[in-house]
């Protein structure tokens, strides 16, 4: 059994399909090829699998024909984000590529403001307003995809200081450090990811070839989650995650702790300044596992329930429709 990646929330599909209806194209057929019934983006608590949302945004890149899905003020034709990569590889480091890369989007009327701040021993890659983003999700995807494209650039994972936005916080605020691997701030004068500035002067260490490598994968490969495991929250995540993998018996707070090298109480003291739980990480655990083996559709409902730990259906349907809103027949009716 593969373990279950992280879910996605709806609000993020409900934001993904906002341009493709603004150039009127019919969702319905889009969402249905991805497994996605149109249905569920009523319903606040739905989320979807990695898997489904990754052909989702495929299909509406196909659909759109722009780069920024329809989500902005004006499009952005394909091939414009490699020709910028292109433009930005030959350069002597990280800072000058970036420069470089800023300095092409902004030869685009209607293009994103990105820009490139550096204060002391800090560093920041911008996204200005103006995009037309109503959910501002276009926003989050070019601060996303610029920073793993710099870590791409050279090589290696460049931790992020914080991640700031500005505007208030979002429902959905709980996805944001996780999918950063960082402090999250809103409510922020600027849109920014911060790093430490030394990074600027690594040198560039990929070549022509992998770059079209790295292109035929993108823009998706870039944006798709990953568990940087930067934060003590992400930490407890991977080692519940795995396992679930082996065992439907999830370890408790003191053996996390203890593979963690901390006491108990350390443990749930610094993920309550994270803004999280023990219980609630293995509900998070729980939840999208339940939802990847539901919109698979092989196992049947009982046979879920026992392999994530629940002795009775019933305790399953009341968590599940605790975690979701509805119940796991009605999301495997919706998946089908």
């Amino acid at each position: 059994m593969a373990m279950a990646k992280r879910t996605i929330t709806v609000h993020h599909v409900r934001a993904l399909v906002r341009g493709a209806r603004r150039q009127g194209l019919d969702t319905v057929p889009l969402l249905q090829a991805a497994g996605i019934p149109p249905l569920l983006l009523g319903d606040d608590r739905a989320r979807v699998t990695s898997a489904q949302f990754a052909l989702l945004f495929r299909a509406l890149y196909r659909a759109t024909g722009d780069e920024f899905l329809g989500l902005a003020t004006a499009p952005s034709r394909p091939g414009t984000f490699a020709m910028m990569c292109h433009v930005s590889l030959g350069c002597r480091d990280l800072g000058a590529a970036i420069e470089r890369g800023t300095a092409f989007y902004r030869l685009f009327p209607g293009g994103p403001e990105l820009g490139l701040r550096c204060e002391g021993g800090e560093a920041a890659l911008t996204v200005g307003g103006g995009l037309g983003d109503e959910d501002r999700f276009l926003t989050e995807c070019l601060v996303i995809i610029w920073h793993r494209l710099c870590s791409w650039l050279v090589g290696r994972r460049i931790p992020l200081l914080r991640a700031r936005f500005a505007y208030p916080p979002p429902p959905h605020r709980d996805e944001y450090a996780g999918l950063f691997g960082c402090p999250v701030v809103f409510g922020a004068e600027a849109t920014e990811a911060a790093f430490p500035a030394h990074w600027l002067t690594a040198p560039l260490v990929r070549d022509e070839r992998d770059l079209d490598e790295m292109l035929r994968r993108t823009p998706f490969e870039l944006l798709s989650r990953r568990a940087y495991g930067t934060t003590v929250a992400e930490q407890v995540h991977c080692v519940l995650a795995r396992a679930l993998r082996v065992s439907p018996r999830l370890p408790s707070l003191g053996e996390v702790a203890a593979r963690l090298a901390v006491s108990p109480a350390t443990l749930r003291r610094r993920l309550q300044r994270e803004g999280t739980s023990y219980q609630r990480l293995k509900d998070t655990v729980r939840r999208d596992a339940a939802i990847a083996g539901l919109a698979e559709g092989r196992e049947p409902v009982a046979e879920l329930a026992a392999r994530l730990g629940f002795s009775e259906d019933t305790s399953f349907h009341r968590a599940f429709r605790r975690w979701t809103g509805t119940t796991p027949g009605a999301y495997r009716g919706r998946g089908s």
